[in-house]
């Protein structure tokens, strides 16, 4: 359970923050940015929440399980009964990403950020650096933590393809168009 009764503390004063198992790491360090990229990417979805219509729902439920993929980015490894993104949710995301996706024509373009998905995209972007920092945290990182990033990026791809289909369609790319 968190418990928050002081905003400041005033142990990060020196450049270090502390990880969940009480050691301490400067702020400098590949851990920390992946844990900010992963906080960026979870505002960048709460901002795309009033564009995303009947994904809401489910973008409320990956926020939370971003806050998992905090907490175990947070951790070392090898400490016993941690946080941890599990397998179940890199698979509920891929059931979710199937589901959309049936209603969906193929792709013959690159799809343009824009239109009212443009807010989807902007989130999947920064989860696509997220899942950069995780890659550098290597034997640090939980092999589902990469997994559930790495599907993050897909499933809001495709949610951003369902939210602009809902509006008339993708803008697509076309090569070579302002020669």
């Amino acid at each position: 359970m968190v418990r928050l009764n002081r905003i400041y503390t005033r142990t990060g004063d020196t450049g270090s923050s502390g990880l969940v198992d009480g050691s301490r790491a400067p702020k400098s360090d590949v851990r920390f940015a992946a844990i900010g990229d992963v906080d960026e990417a979870n505002s960048a979805i709460g901002v795309a929440l009033p564009s995303a219509g009947t994904l809401v729902e489910a973008l409320g439920r990956i926020q939370n399980d971003m806050f998992d993929l905090g907490a175990d980015l947070a951790t070392p490894q090898g400490i016993d009964g941690a946080l941890r993104i599990v397998p179940a949710q890199v698979e509920r995301l891929e059931r979710e990403i199937d589901a959309m996706n049936v209603a969906l024509a193929p792709l013959t373009s690159f799809i343009l950020p824009a239109g009212p998905s443009a807010p989807l995209h902007l989130a999947r972007a920064i989860v696509r650096r997220a899942e950069r920092s995780v890659v550098a945290l290597g034997g640090e990182a939980s092999p589902s933590a990469l997994a559930y990033v790495n599907r993050l990026s897909d499933w809001l791809f495709v949610a951003a393809r369902v939210v602009n289909h809902s509006a008339g369609g993708d803008v697509l790319w076309v090569p070579g168009a302002q020669r």
